[in-house]
């Protein structure tokens, strides 16, 4: 019902956001005199805020089409290298890529955003790597004939994914898939698989909840899994793809992420309105480009959403040494050769500091030479993995852990 009621007021709401989005081509029109008044500048500013505050915004593109190496630009094509009904695996080749670099997997979040999200993760490994990247499909347009989609399938793609991209590959999990990520690695080193990455870096992940609890981890554990079933969980109506599929919406979490920040996100709302009154068009631009990112969302099936919240938040059964996935139970102690880097932020609202860095703790068969952790002050959730203390600070840090446990890139 809470799905119907979500397209019914997207139905309801368009004729008005049509108005408004007329409103904002005329008053914002150069050959309109009313356009260079403050107050046609108003009006336009105020219809454009409630045309993009009601659309639906579809999946970004990566958009990554050149990237500088060597102080030249190279271009870039994106190709899909194997493709399953939940996530394609997508490598952004680069023009004359001789297959030398490190190649990385990067494994994105399913946690409502696309994985669009870490473009800028993307961007600044792809002058000296060959970077691949898990893009996560929208539940609601996956048919339910293509079956579920639960945690233990999240570990068998990264398995499938790095098989497909061979032997040597790095791992690079941001946030959630830090879990299904050691997991992964976990299972392939104790079947001694010959596709076992040749490191995994873990970016402000929740490995063991039970550590610095932030207000997420706390509501997780404030209430039963049925709870979370009877309130959040919705079906998608017809006219999706996936009508029938249970799942959590991505609207729902987008209102969760919003509501943790309320002042900041209503005075950024507030700034640009003023940027567009004062045509300051940079400015309003970078707040476009931000708010297209962050109101883009997609739907996570029921049951992975679900079994997420049981095994990482509430019965922390990785920490635990208790989880069994598809009858194999997941031992970290079994990585002896895939060398681990851990990154936190100290001001970490999502994964508390410590969370993390507990997967050293599970990795104790790893020789101290292997184990690296990272410790970024003044840095948030999101600076972690975007923005010019990602790109400034931790990324070389990465990448050099990448390059001193690298075991030679295959050609291809």
């Amino acid at each position: 019902m809470l799905y119907h009621l979500y397209d019914l007021h997207s139905a309801m709401v368009a004729p008005a956001r049509l108005v408004a989005e007329t409103l904002n081509h005329v008053f914002s029109h150069p050959f309109v005199p009313a356009s260079y008044t403050r107050m046609g500048r108003a009006i336009a500013a105020g219809s454009e805020i409630f045309e993009r505050a009601t659309r639906r915004h579809g999946k970004p593109l990566f958009g990554i089409s050149h990237v500088e190496v060597a102080g030249e630009a190279v271009e870039v094509r994106e190709e899909v290298v194997a493709r399953k009904p939940f996530a394609e695996l997508r490598r952004f080749r680069k023009q004359g890529a001789d297959g030398g670099e490190p190649r990385v997997l990067v494994v994105a979040p399913m946690s409502g955003h696309y994985a669009t999200l870490l473009r800028d993760t993307v961007a600044a490994l792809l002058p000296g790597h060959d970077v691949s990247i898990t893009d996560w499909t929208n539940a609601c347009e996956v048919p339910l004939g293509d079956g579920r989609f639960d945690l233990d399938d999240y570990v068998d793609y990264i398995v499938d994914f790095l098989a497909a991209l061979g032997p040597g590959t790095h791992l690079v999990a941001v946030c959630q898939p830090s879990v299904p990520a050691l997991a992964a690695a976990s299972i392939m080193a104790a079947e001694d698989h010959p596709d076992a990455p040749a490191s995994m870096t873990l970016m402000g992940g929740p490995i063991d909840t039970r550590m610095s609890p932030t207000k997420p981890n706390k509501l997780a554990q404030s209430r039963s899994l049925r709870w979370f079933e009877r309130s959040v969980l919705s079906t998608v109506p017809i006219g999706h793809r996936g009508a029938g599929r249970h799942v959590y919406p991505g609207f729902m979490q987008l209102t969760g992420f919003m509501s943790m920040n309320a002042d900041r996100h209503f005075g950024s709302t507030l700034k640009h309105f003023q940027h567009l009154v004062r045509g300051d068009g940079e400015s309003a631009q970078a707040h476009r480009r931000f708010y297209d990112e962050y109101l883009a969302v997609m739907d996570l099936t029921a049951e992975f959403y679900l079994q997420t919240i049981d095994i990482a938040f509430q019965r922390h059964l990785l920490p635990r040494g208790l989880w069994v996935s598809r009858g194999r139970k997941v031992e970290p102690k079994a990585v002896e050769r895939t060398a681990l880097m851990t990154v936190e932020g100290e001001f970490d609202d999502i994964s508390g500091p410590g969370q993390t860095r507990a997967a050293h703790g599970l990795c104790a068969n790893l020789p101290p030479e292997k184990h690296k952790h990272l410790f970024a002050k003044g840095v948030g959730h999101y600076g972690i993995f975007n923005g010019s203390r990602w790109r400034s600070t931790i990324m070389p840090e990465v990448a050099a852990f990448i390059r001193a446990h690298d075991r030679g890139a295959a050609t291809g």
